[in-house]
């Protein structure tokens, strides 16, 4: 128990005596986070305090395993480790602090998450086998690798999406660090437990100064640095017996930040954006938007924290089918929390689903009829050919009618006309204008006015404008001869294509 209390305590002490300093020095090199959209701050705040948590941490666990002579046993055979989860987490937490300072690209971040993941694992930390009382044993082998890096960057890119309001992040890894503690106690790993409480203690120093009014944030510093910790020592802790239970527990004390990063990496997939693209309908946000202050949402989540891993902790005392009973229905009712406070909408999500479905499928064909078109477009050894083969593509791809015109300076110029025979929605249009360059300056100018009807959406319309304009920029009547074409007079001239039939010109 000395180990245990000095690994805290000194985290404690060294944490909350160097944030103020952190602090400053933010203020006086202006790395403070500036109030936004997103943000809930009306100041600017200091965005490093990942440094204070990361320092403590670095204290806590040199007292308890180098200074403390009874470490010495504990430490023997962890040695690797212990060194391992330390040096990774701190280059994370160096990675955050880059970002912290000078904004980088989210990719970046993730490469260096996998490449410190892939060097736990490389080391030893990693998850080779399931097993849990009355469910026997899985060998993962290769796969083994692949879940514990996924876990990691997934738990690291949980706690830092999550940190949106002031202790909030902080608060829940606190909680998930006590919960993993206690497994780490009951299972009988000792030094599991020493670098948890000495997360805790920095954790705890740093809160003071981050709880609403927040004086200083963690930062992506603080974040990823925490979120990488706890996931790996989540995984150290795995390596004795009953690992489900121990990937189970940290998962239900993070469920909050793990399911809310799921849903938004749904709701922009969805949407059709970046997964790293940043929103403001996390479930933090949407407790702001029902009302709620600031002090108080942040104590609703914590009220679902502390229930979720309360429940979790009987996992430790059941077997069989009964662990997997107990953990599928804390699930169920953290994801019943998003869907109450409308963070995940089932109606709403299958809708875009479909349209994105009809979207996708809707520019598969047009682009098979773009490479169609191109082909026969190209054979046109004339310019009547040329227009034939421009009207038979946009009859194929849906368009309601196209008018070519021969514009003369000083005179009535000419037009070709053809609309589609089949009766289209004429409820919503898209015109547009496409110029058609001739390369010669002595030839009058002609241009390609285009109606296309808004079926799907707009993007599947404007889809067929872009897929059009392209087969006219590519394929340009410029080489082909002009004299006695359709384009000959000023008389207008009308194209119609029968239903089934080949385009033709009528003069």
């Amino acid at each position: 128990m000395g180990l245990y209390l000095a690994a805290y305590l000194v985290a404690l002490v060294v944490s909350f005596a160097l944030t103020p300093l952190v602090t400053r020095l933010a203020h006086a090199r202006r790395y403070v986070d500036a109030p936004g959209t997103r943000k809930v701050h009306d100041v600017p705040i200091p965005r490093i305090g990942g440094v204070a948590i990361i320092l403590a941490l670095l204290a806590g666990a040199a007292v308890a395993f180098v200074l403390v002579p009874a470490a010495a046993a504990v430490l023997r055979g962890w040695r690797t480790q212990i060194l391992a989860v330390i040096a990774a987490s701190a280059l994370i937490g160096v990675v955050g602090l880059a970002d912290d300072i000078r904004s980088m690209r989210a990719r970046t971040k993730l490469v260096a998450q996998l490449a410190a993941a892939g060097a736990v694992c490389l080391l030893g930390v990693r998850v080779d086998v399931l097993a849990a009382d009355g469910l026997g044993v899985l060998h993962l082998g290769v796969f083994g690798w692949l879940l514990t890096i996924v876990w990691i960057v997934g738990v690291t890119n949980a706690v830092n999406f999550v940190d949106g309001l002031d202790g909030l992040a902080g608060g829940i890894s606190a909680i998930a660090a006590t919960a993993l503690g206690l497994f780490a106690i009951r299972t009988g790993q000792p030094a599991v437990v020493a670098l948890t409480l000495a997360l805790l203690g920095s954790l705890t120093g740093f809160l003071a100064f981050n709880l609403n009014p927040a004086r200083i944030f963690m930062g992506d510093c603080g974040s990823m640095f925490v979120g990488f910790c706890l996931a790996s020592l989540g995984v150290l802790c795995a390596k004795g017996a009953s690992n489900i239970v121990a990937m189970a527990v940290l998962a239900l004390a993070l469920g909050i930040p793990i399911f809310d990063t799921l849903f938004s990496m749904l709701r922009r997939f969805l949407e059709r954006r970046s997964v790293f693209s940043p929103d403001r309908n996390h479930l933090h946000h949407r407790l702001l938007d029902y009302g709620l202050e600031h002090r108080h949402a942040v104590l609703v989540i914590y009220g679902a924290t502390l229930g979720a891993t309360g429940l979790g902790m009987f996992l430790m005392v059941t077997r069989g089918a009964a662990t997997i009973v107990v953990f599928c229905c804390v699930c169920v009712l953290l994801v019943l929390l998003f869907r109450v406070v409308g963070s995940v909408r089932l109606s709403e999500s299958v809708g875009r689903l479909r349209r994105n479905f009809a979207i996708a499928r809707e520019a598969k064909e047009q682009q098979k009829v773009f490479e169609h078109a191109q082909l026969r477009i190209r054979e046109a050894h004339d310019f009547d050919n040329w227009w034939l083969a421009v009207c038979a593509a946009a009859q194929d791809m849906g368009l309601s009618r196209l008018m070519l015109k021969r514009i003369d300076g000083g005179g009535p110029g000419s037009e070709i006309l053809w609309r589609n025979s089949v009766e289209l929605s004429r409820r919503r249009i898209i015109s547009t204008t496409v110029p058609i360059i001739l390369g010669d300056d002595a030839q009058p100018p002609l241009q390609a006015e285009v109606d296309v009807p808004v079926d799907v959406s707009l993007e599947a319309a404007a889809l067929r404008v872009k897929l059009f304009s392209r087969l006219i920029d590519e394929n340009s009547p410029a080489a082909l001869p002009l004299a006695g074409t359709v384009l000959g007079g000023s008389v207008l001239k009308v194209n119609e294509i029968p239903p089934g039939g080949p385009p033709q010109v009528v003069c």
